[in-house]
């Protein structure tokens, strides 16, 4: 696959700028069966369902069977209704679906001292490297992984290696990192493209996957809330190549782009979490992570939640949720320590969600929720309100992203997508 990027010049690149970018980097391969590795519906804004839909229809009309392997990594199997508004009218027959606790290959393990090493010292257990086994013995001749990079809690910048190895990736893997970057410290992870997680996956990438027909094709988007429907998707770039260097063109872009420099201190902050995107506080807590760095000491988020109905992606984690709540560093980690708590010991990613998920005491958090109970959202530690009594004040339709100053005088900042962007202080 050839290298080749495109940054837009104005506002966006246009579709046919996009297609002619993917085709050119896809035009001296001829493989009989692909494999395309986009996102799934919680990355709708990243405009991978577009060229995931460009590259099945360029491959099948050349001859080649091409299967779609969304990278769930824990979330929930897209149904066909969001399959067909990301991905249009590729059959949702070609549909594979990734199973995160099942259905592995076992690669190696990225090495005890490289992880400590890594980490200042802070997690010094070797690191099971897992993927899905269709990516190792599927017998395709291409695999693309299409994807948007992006800050990220875990990883500091998404995408790339992240996106086999957490979006096909097995639960040893997903567990370790999610721990580690809880552990090492969310501050000091996100929107920064080398990080102790992203090292482990690029260690993992070199030994085990460079054998594997793999080529990425990423993208950098943001969101227009003002403009009409069809023009809302902003796409900055998309970078294509086989190695690291279109990953790292991308992390420049996104740092410009999705890294967004409050100028002082948010003392009520506001978030929307659309209901067709975000139904769980699993997903939800995009809201918490990405505007922790820009919120005063003694502030406030207003996350708008009302599709949000449960908290973990799955019954087991929904569980660890509501068992242990959102109470912290300190807490979490006491919790995991002790004996009888094998259960949060045995699903880390739950643990690291539930430190990610705190502010620490630093500000409030108020969930306004319309399909889950007051007393369940209280009872996981955090402030809840009904979402009808809050987006009276506060409605998603009558606010600009940015600084908003209230008919009262209240000043708030509104993020209506907290998921395209990183909002910060430094």
């Amino acid at each position: 696959m050839k290298e080749a990027d495109r940054i837009s010049e104005g506002r966006s690149l246009t579709p046919d700028e996009i297609r002619d970018t993917v085709l050119a980097a896809v035009a001296d391969e001829a493989p009989r069966r692909v494999l395309l590795i986009p996102p799934d519906y919680t990355r709708l804004h990243s405009g991978a369902g577009r060229i995931a839909h460009l590259c099945y229809h360029h491959f099948t009309e050349h001859g080649a069977q091409v299967d779609v392997l969304p990278a769930v990594g824990t979330h929930r199997a897209m149904p066909p209704a969001q399959w067909q508004d990301m991905f249009g009218d590729i059959p949702y027959a070609r549909c594979l679906r990734h199973d995160w606790r099942h259905d592995l290959a076992m690669l190696g393990t990225v090495p005890a001292e490289f992880v400590a090493g890594q980490t200042e010292g802070l997690w010094d257990r070797p690191v099971a490297a897992q993927i899905n086994r269709r990516v190792i013995d599927g017998g395709y001749d291409l695999i693309l992984s299409i994807g948007q990079v992006v800050p990220h809690e875990v990883v500091g910048m998404a995408n790339h290696a992240k996106n086999l190895f957490v979006g096909v990736g097995g639960s040893e893997m997903i567990n370790e990192t999610h721990m580690i970057s809880a552990v090492y410290g969310i501050e000091r992870i996100l929107g920064r493209g080398r990080t102790p997680v992203r090292a482990i996956f690029d260690w993992a990438f070199e030994r085990y996957l460079t054998q594997c027909p793999i080529a990425f094709i990423l993208t950098v988007t943001t969101c227009d809330r003002a403009a009409s429907p069809g023009e809302q998707l902003l796409t900055h770039g998309v970078f294509c190549g086989r190695g690291r260097r279109c990953f790292e063109a991308a992390v420049r872009l996104s740092r410009e782009k999705n890294v967004i420099h409050v100028d002082r201190p948010i003392r009520t902050c506001v978030a929307w979490l659309d209901p067709s995107e975000f139904h769980t506080t699993w997903l939800g807590n995009k809201a918490v992570y990405r505007t922790r760095m820009a919120i005063a000491d003694g502030g406030e988020l207003i996350v708008l939640a009302p599709g949000v109905r449960g908290f973990g992606e799955d019954p087991a984690i929904d569980r660890l949720i509501r068992t242990y709540g959102y109470r912290g560093r300190e807490e979490i980690l006491a919790q995991f320590a002790k004996p009888d708590h094998a259960d949060l010991r045995a699903n880390m990613s739950a643990a690291a969600h539930l430190i990610h998920g705190s502010s620490e005491g630093r500000f409030r958090i108020t969930y306004a929720v319309r399909e889950l109970p007051e007393e369940e959202v209280a009872a996981v530690g955090y402030d809840a309100a009904r979402y009808d009594d809050l987006a009276r004040r506060y409605g998603p339709s009558s606010l600009l992203d940015g600084w908003n100053t209230l008919p009262d005088g209240e000043e708030i900042y509104f993020i209506s997508n907290p998921a395209l962007g990183l909002w910060t202080r430094e």
